[in-house]
């Protein structure tokens, strides 16, 4: 066959090869019920993708800061081949004796105040809009216990429960092919789109909650409440991992939040009131019908 004749037959099977994609990208983003919106990735070596609007400066001051580092080490870079190739023995054999230079010490006394005086502006201006909690929609408690976690809350005080690592076979039984090390029996839910403060401490040592897609961090202190907040901006289930040294288990306290939308968490909310594991059963339903038929579409 002519590569022309190929090339036709390649424009006749576009639109197959097209759904095809498409169903098998829906396929893969909204597998197990909802979309695995954020995890951590194998040999991965930047931030988790956003899924907030705190997140989004983060990635914005990280990709800032990357900038101005490079211009250093290129500028670095250069005067140390200077100096090699320059002044080295051989090019100089008579040294200088020259023992200071009043212009170089303001330069590199100046400059690096200002570098600084530049990353300094956007830090602050970050660190502010982390800790200054804007009106809550959701306000719930976060307990770090050695080995797993608490939620209660407090506008609905008949919602409260432990999450904790789920294994292979708990993964398997529970059948959302979720993440090793990463699943949980339950998840925090909070509906999209909605300020979120959380109100977090311990019951016994030192825990920090860090979810990367959201940017939030905090450490979980007995005897003292620390506050962030979030707003996750689309669904799906988004996981990060206790973030301080608590002991044995340390690596086994994972966390999860799934992110559902506003009439699924109200109908949610009131069963968990009830009965958090049927709520959580009929939440996955709820968004694994929804993924399905969201992939039906893709494939049409």
């Amino acid at each position: 066959m002519s590569i022309g004749k190929r090339l036709v037959e390649s424009f006749k099977q576009a639109p197959a090869l097209l759904v095809a994609l498409l169903f098998s990208v829906a396929q893969a983003g909204l597998m197990s019920g909802a979309a695995q919106a954020a995890q951590p990735t194998p040999w991965g070596i930047g931030l988790q993708e956003s899924a907030s609007t705190v997140m989004d400066d983060i990635h914005w001051f990280g990709n800032f800061t990357f900038w101005i580092i490079g211009v250093i080490v290129v500028f670095v870079a250069i005067l140390l081949a200077m100096v090699i190739f320059k002044f080295n023995a051989k090019a100089n054999p008579v040294p200088s004796k020259t023992s200071h230079n009043t212009m170089i010490e303001v330069v590199w006394t100046v400059v690096p105040i200002l570098i600084l005086l530049i990353l300094a502006v956007p830090s602050f201006r970050l660190l502010y809009k982390q800790v200054e909690i804007p009106n809550a929609d959701v306000t719930i408690k976060v307990v770090g216990y050695q080995w797993y976690w608490g939620y209660e809350y407090p506008d609905n005080p008949d919602v409260s429960f432990d999450s904790i690592m789920l294994n292979e076979q708990e993964i398997a039984e529970k059948g959302t092919n979720e993440p090793r090390l990463l699943a949980v029996d339950n998840e925090m839910v909070v509906p999209v789109n909605k300020i979120v403060r959380l109100q977090i401490t311990s019951a016994d040592v030192i825990h920090a909650y860090a979810m990367p897609a959201f940017g939030v961090k905090m450490d979980a202190v007995p005897g003292r409440l620390n506050e962030t907040w979030f707003k996750a901006d689309r669904e799906g289930i988004y996981y990060g991992q206790c973030s301080e040294l608590c002991g044995k288990d340390h690596a086994f306290m994972p966390l999860a939040v799934r992110v559902v939308s506003e009439e699924q968490y109200k109908t949610w909310l009131a069963a968990a009131a009830d009965d958090v594991e049927e709520a959580n059963k009929a939440l996955i339903a709820a968004t694994t019908s929804n993924a399905d038929t969201n992939l039906k579409l893709a494939a049409q």
